[in-house]
């Protein structure tokens, strides 16, 4: 090959999808572009999906009879889902990125389309809780991928646009449930129109190819195969070889997820239950809000390759605290709502950089397991946040308080976050190859 030949996946194209200023610095390969799309269009749609739940709760509660105490709890029973999920996590560390993302793909959407036939609460909960095990799956292993696949100075902008892209679903999701009073059959077409997309891109998917860090360890993991408690032993490893910042990463995810789930999942049925918002004028705060939301996510994501991931994450801690302890006070201060733009902004970021800090500071060989333990805690810690709220509820008789009290375990976040090493600018073997010290 001549020296100025480049194989195809090596030419530098422009990602034009985006605005010049959102667009990855350096610009990426077709390779890289192609992988980006077939993870990020499904994390889109997958958005979609888990924000339903959230968005027509006012509704599934009244269709299926779910008291007001038990709401935050039953959410709290589907995210069950997440260790299964992280079973399927760690699949990806000894079968392949490729062959657990084409799994998870087709499995949502098949529970998601369940979802919308259920005639039962019980139903409903265990349609729900297959979704999120494909869902969760899918998330956790979208992050793997593009850690594997992109280069050492895009990381901080692929995870800010990959969160970007699910919250985006988010909006999409608010958009359609704007028509849920005129939709036939309300809530339930909410999840058979979301279903649509994800099989489309189940078939697509087809075209994903493994990562090349995972192709170079296949001889190694054909060894491991074989081994009955291979995740097991992925886990006993990690927690022997990288002691230190596996505890950090797990302290800052608990604490973050109990924060931040309560006052996430309740945002919504706040808005209609105590700010009088309806339906359409819901998805009129969320669709122009969440834009926001995601450029500002964007572009921060972008800004921690250069001011670093712990720093930007901080400040996504700081904004989402900040701006739900307004949106939650019961505050009689004009435009209040509009508060929720900043608390989303923050999650949003800080969701994003944490769940890329999993993937980034560990090596090829325990990253998607480290990844699903990551997730692991974060829903568990937020289930059992989420579990509290209904006994908080009816102590304090508003949701409003009792979702501010949850909050208190941020600053905890936000502390494990700072003695966790740098790892932006620097190649994933350095970062790995550093952590066996540390």
């Amino acid at each position: 090959m001549s020296q100025h030949a480049r194989p195809q996946e090596e030419r530098l194209i422009k990602v034009s999808w985006l605005p010049p200023a959102m667009r990855p610095p350096g610009g990426m390969t077709s390779r890289q572009a192609q992988v980006f799309l077939l993870v990020g269009i499904a994390m889109l749609f997958a958005g979609y999906d888990m924000n339903v739940f959230g968005l027509a709760a006012p509704q599934i509660q009244a269709s299926l009879g779910i008291p007001e105490d038990k709401l935050a709890l039953t959410l709290s029973f589907i995210r069950i889902a997440t260790i299964f999920a992280v079973m399927l996590a760690w699949a990806a560390d000894l079968v392949g990125r490729r062959r657990l993302l084409l799994i998870t793909i087709v499995g949502q959407a098949l529970a998601t389309l369940a979802t919308g036939f259920v005639q039962d609460y019980n139903a409903f909960v265990a349609c729900q809780i297959l979704t999120r095990v494909f869902g969760y799956a899918e998330e956790m292993l979208c992050y793997v991928v593009i850690a594997e696949e992109v280069a050492a100075s895009q990381r901080g902008w692929s995870s800010g646009t990959l969160g970007a892209l699910y919250y985006m679903g988010g909006g999409i999701a608010s958009l359609v449930f704007a028509f849920v009073t005129v939709l036939p059959y309300g809530w339930r077409s909410l999840y058979v129109i979301g279903a649509v997309p994800l099989f489309m891109m189940a078939y697509m998917r087809r075209r994903l190819p493994e990562t090349q860090r995972f192709e170079v360890r296949e001889k190694e993991v054909e060894k491991m195969r074989s081994r009955l408690a291979a995740a097991l032993e992925q886990t006993r490893l990690i927690s022997r070889e990288y002691p230190g910042r596996l505890t950090a990463m797990l302290i800052a995810a608990a604490a973050f997820g109990f924060a931040i789930w309560p006052a996430e999942f309740l945002w919504p049925k706040y808005l209609q239950s105590n700010f009088g918002f309806k339906p359409y004028e819901t998805t009129l705060l969320i669709i122009p809000g969440g834009l926001l939301a995601v450029a500002f996510n964007i572009l921060s994501g972008r800004l921690s390759d250069h001011i670093g991931r712990r720093i930007t994450a901080i400040l996504g801690c700081l904004m989402a605290m900040i701006g739900f302890a307004f949106f939650y006070s019961g505050l009689n201060i004009p435009y209040l709502p509009l508060t929720w733009i900043v608390a989303f902004a923050g999650f949003l970021l800080a969701d994003a950089l944490i769940a890329g800090l999993s993937a980034e500071l560990f090596p090829t060989s325990y990253r998607a397991t480290v990844s699903g333990l990551r997730y692991l805690t974060a829903i568990l810690a937020g289930a059992i946040s989420l579990a509290l709220e209904g006994p908080l509820y009816n102590v304090f008789h508003t949701h409003g308080i009792a979702v501010l009290v949850l909050m208190g375990t941020m600053p905890i976040a936000m502390i494990a976050l700072l003695t966790l090493p740098e790892p932006a600018g620097r190649s994933l073997e350095e970062i790995s190859g550093e952590a066996r010290h540390a």
